[in-house]
């Protein structure tokens, strides 16, 4: 199920019921090729490494998974059947009352939609540096989007931070600017279709992930990006 917030509501109720466990939050799901049970992969001990979990004797096996994490099949050719059932409870049956509906103001980005990312960490160095950022995402028709540390430090709002905390993404470019690659971040990000890292530290983790990797200053990288973006389409 969807780690939504109706799947998180929904998903405990449900293996409780069945008598049977469940992995909040995975970001992989895999099936194990000997024994064919589920291989199930989420943060642990604070998102400071990545645990996968396999319960070999519960029958049916539950996870829920963060949005943006699988990718999305191609419609098949059949149509399906909706199977409708009727049912009524009572306000007793139900044991809840609602006191007030506050609807959440809809956000101005989904970044789990955009095709092209260009983020930013703690390396873009403030504010003014992620215009940079802006700048090259607006060339490439993507957006803007960063770590936890640049939503703490008010460069970027919190509904475009990426990472265990953040938006879960795969976009078909993902372009990481002065993050080191943390694996709270990584656990958001890694299955993009392409990642390319900007850092000047040959050693960051990042560049386990990265498809390509640029060392250098960002500062310096991404302005020659800008430009050589700006040259071609006036050669067009």
């Amino acid at each position: 199920m969807g780690a939504t917030h109706l799947g998180r509501d929904l998903a405990p109720r449900l293996s409780r019921r069945a008598g049977v466990g469940l992995t909040a939050d995975c970001t992989e799901l895999t099936i194990d090729p000997a024994e064919k049970i589920l291989l199930q992969t989420r943060p642990a001990f604070g998102g400071n490494v990545m645990a996968t979990i396999a319960n070999r004797y519960s029958r049916p096996q539950m996870a829920t998974v963060r949005p943006g994490v699988m990718e999305a099949f191609e419609p098949a050719d059949h149509t399906g059947k909706v199977i409708r059932h009727d049912f009524s409870m009572s306000e007793d049956e139900i044991g809840v009352k609602v006191l007030e509906v506050v609807r959440e103001k809809k956000k101005a980005v989904e970044l789990s939609e955009s095709r092209i990312i260009v983020a930013g960490g703690r390396g873009v160095g403030d504010r003014n540096g992620f215009t940079l950022l802006e700048e090259l995402a607006g060339l490439l028709g993507g957006e803007v989007a960063g770590t936890r540390v640049a939503v703490e430090e008010g460069w970027i709002p919190p509904e475009r931070q990426v990472g265990q905390t953040g938006s879960s993404v795969r976009p078909e470019l993902y372009i990481a600017c002065g993050i080191s690659g943390a694996i709270q971040h990584r656990a958001g990000m890694m299955n993009s279709r392409f990642i390319v890292a900007i850092n000047r530290d040959a050693r960051a983790p990042i560049f386990q992930v990265a498809d390509w990797g640029i060392v250098g200053d960002l500062h310096e990288v991404i302005p020659e990006i800008v430009r050589q973006l700006k040259t071609g389409q006036k050669g067009l």
